[in-house]
């Protein structure tokens, strides 16, 4: 497991970091010259071997908590993920799993969806109160909310969501982006 100290924003700028839905993708990320991969849909039940096998390929790994099937995203979750799964960091919408990975001391990663101005304002206040390590912004193609969203939290931002090429990607970081993620396996 990495330390969050361990990890600053020069180690993930300008990096696409494969998002992983199947197996299948998964098997083709292993190949790729990432050091990064996000898991975003997985089972309980695989979560320890997939992990376990992506950093026996030498990749550190993220994990979608919000979208493990047949896992309680409480305390006893999290130290489930942390002291079992050995994950290197979570990804989650909920403010009490980010506040609870930030407690055990792994990177956080409050995923933020930029749906209308309300919504983000509020989201805006959460990640500036909870102090996520990074923020995810979905859709991260929206150059001006990138660049809004950082300006009022001064926490580095990730680009999520409708990437589609490699313009998306050069965009995003223009932007003000320091990653992309993209479960687009063209673009890895």
């Amino acid at each position: 497991m990495i330390h969050k100290s361990e990890i600053g924003c020069e180690r993930l700028f300008n990096q696409v970091i494969p998002a992983i839905r199947n197996m299948k993708d998964f098997e083709y990320a292993l190949n790729k010259d990432h050091e990064y991969i996000i898991f975003l849909e997985t089972r309980l039940s695989q979560a320890e071997s997939v992990v376990k096998y992506a950093k026996k390929n030498g990749k550190k790994v993220f994990m979608h908590a919000d979208l493990i099937q047949g896992l309680k995203m409480d305390e006893y979750g999290i130290e489930y993920l942390i002291n079992n799964v050995k994950v290197d960091g979570i990804i989650s919408t909920r403010v009490n799993v980010i506040t609870l990975a930030k407690k055990h001391n792994i990177i956080a990663i409050q995923r933020l969806f930029a749906l209308d101005s309300h919504v983000l304002e509020n989201n805006v206040k959460v990640c500036r109160k909870i102090q996520p390590d990074y923020i995810e912004v979905l859709p991260g193609i929206i150059p001006g909310i990138m660049e809004e969203i950082h300006e009022k939290t001064g926490i580095p931002l990730i680009a999520g969501g409708l990437i589609r090429t490699k313009e998306d990607i050069e965009k995003s970081i223009e932007n003000g982006a320091i990653a992309v993620t993209t479960s687009n396996k063209e673009l890895w």
